[in-house]
């Protein structure tokens, strides 16, 4: 599996450039036009929405900022890394252009508050396949498609650097019965195995802990290693997949984290919480 993200590397050139212009002393448009790149293009390249990056376009910018040769190599490096194709795009039918698995495949912390289900990158095939059945009629195959790329995902807890993941799960996430009791017996099963993980940090928010600062619904912080690298957060909702930036963004969503995880329950209490649903549902662990 291929553990470099290309909108990491999208983002990383765009920051790059960007700051080669500023340094420069040149707005937007005086670069394009010094440059002989559509202002357009620059624009997006800046921002990392450009898919498409011509090597002359670079090399004409690289000329105007007057960079070195490492500089001009690195940036073109950074170019092609951002075209590679990580095993996610074989499923771009199920996470659209902008996949969180590529997110995913290099952060090296995820943070996740989930609020209604166990969070996609716990759930056992049986869970997700009545999440993605719920309340709709929807193709079987098209069921066992989604399911197959959900536990693709978890492939990323057998890398040999994992990445830390800490969830803080409600606890309303725990008692509804999604797929039966069975069904959640199974995940309630492998959720706590995965607590014990020395990379994983699971935490119960009790319905006792009152009102906190991620009422609004669920999301998720990806981190990454390189300080050139902003973390970014994940906010699904059931017509699109948001992805947020801006550091006034982060920032509250770092601060609603901080407060649902400080009255969580620790995670030894969490697990001894799981117990008690388990044997709630009539099967001791």
């Amino acid at each position: 599996m291929d553990y470099r993200s290309p909108n990491v590397r999208r983002r990383r050139l765009g920051q790059v450039l960007r700051g080669l212009r500023e340094q420069a002393g040149m707005t937007l448009e005086e670069a394009a036009q010094k440059a002989n790149v559509p202002r357009s293009t620059l624009g997006r390249i800046e921002t990392a929405d450009a898919r498409r990056l011509r090597a002359s376009d670079l090399d004409a910018l690289a000329d105007l900022y007057k960079v070195d040769q490492k500089t001009r190599e690195a940036m073109h490096q950074l170019a092609q890394q951002s075209k590679e194709r990580g095993w996610w795009s074989k499923y771009r039918d199920v996470f659209g252009d902008q996949a969180l698995p590529d997110w995913e495949a290099e952060a090296s912390m995820i943070r996740t508050f989930e609020a209604l289900t166990i969070p996609g990158l716990f759930q056992t095939p049986e869970y997700a396949t009545a999440v993605f059945q719920a309340g709709r009629a929807i193709r079987e195959e098209d069921v066992v498609r989604r399911v197959e790329a959900r536990m693709k995902r978890r492939e990323i807890f057998n890398w040999i650097k994992p990445p830390h993941m800490v969830a803080v799960i409600d606890e309303g996430a725990l008692r509804r019965l999604v797929g039966g009791p069975e069904v959640m017996r199974e995940q309630l099963v492998h959720l706590k195995n995965m607590a014990h993980r020395h990379h994983i940090d699971i935490q119960v928010l009790p319905y006792a802990a009152g009102a906190h600062l991620a009422l609004a619904g669920p999301f998720t912080i990806l981190d990454f290693p390189s300080p050139k690298d902003q973390p970014i957060v994940y906010v699904g909702t059931a017509a699109d997949d948001l992805f947020l930036e801006q550091p006034d963004e982060i920032e509250r969503y770092n601060v609603a984290f901080s407060n649902v995880q400080g009255v969580a329950l620790s995670t030894a209490l969490s697990v001894e919480f799981i117990d008690d649903v388990l044997k709630s549902l009539g099967s001791a662990s």
